[in-house]
């Protein structure tokens, strides 16, 4: 039994390997290129509201930066005056 499995096995001839093929999800007509039309100003939208919150983000850093600075040199110029 054991030899007839092994040489099944070795006889079937290797299986074709499908290579991959770009496909269109969607057929090109006035809805989808306006849904697609929609989706992009979405995408825009989202990632300009990102990037105005990433700027709000870096002023304050910068604010919070500053104010550290000025605190160092305030304790940096009473330091040397001791």
């Amino acid at each position: 039994m054991l030899s007839r499995l092994a040489v099944r096995s070795a006889v079937r001839a290797p299986r074709a390997t499908a290579a991959p093929v770009a496909v269109r999800f969607y057929s090109e007509n006035a809805f989808n290129k306006k849904e697609k039309a929609h989706e992009d100003q979405y995408a825009r939208e989202h990632e300009k509201k990102q990037l105005e919150k990433l700027k709000k983000q870096i002023a304050a850093k910068q604010a919070e930066l500053e104010k550290l600075q000025k605190e160092h040199d305030e304790l940096d110029g009473n330091q040397e005056k001791q």
